[in-house]
């Protein structure tokens, strides 16, 4: 499971730094994909197969569910691990995310997010997690 918060910069060329912690979870290879909220996703090669299984489940006839897999699927790509730690994201994701320089990595139990440290600190508002708990309860969630 990943979890806790890292502060990076996506360097001139477009490369990460990973996390030790994160690398001992996702191994060498990897997947990084549009994610939800204008942040990318990081799966491990594992989890990533589980969410494809999830993706190739939802009905073809379902106009929702053929945009949703496209969402994650066209952007997906592979990325590999240099021997400093680092990633290349492709163009498309930086741009998608605005990853120019200041980057969030933030682990998310199955997955890892990434963020430009200006949309983390305005998308991300913690000051009111009694409301959402209750939304959350009300759906029959965790509490």
């Amino acid at each position: 499971m990943f979890m806790g918060e890292y502060s990076h910069t996506v360097d001139a060329k477009g490369r990460l730094i990973i996390p030790s912690r994160f690398r001992e979870e996702l191994g060498e290879s990897f997947v990084v994909t549009r994610g939800m909220d204008g942040c990318l996703f990081i799966y491990s090669r594992e989890n990533w197969e589980k969410f494809e299984q999830k993706l190739a489940a939802l009905p073809l006839v379902s106009k929702e569910a053929r945009a949703f897999t496209r969402f994650f699927v066209s952007g997906a790509a592979c990325c590999d691990v240099d021997k400093q730690g680092r990633i290349l994201v492709p163009a498309t994701l930086r741009e998608y995310a605005d990853l120019t320089k200041d980057v969030i990595l933030a682990g998310s139990l199955d997955h890892i997010e990434v963020w430009s440290k200006e949309r983390w600190t305005s998308n991300i508002d913690f000051s009111d997690m009694d409301a959402i708990a209750q939304g959350l309860q009300d759906m029959g969630s965790i509490f």
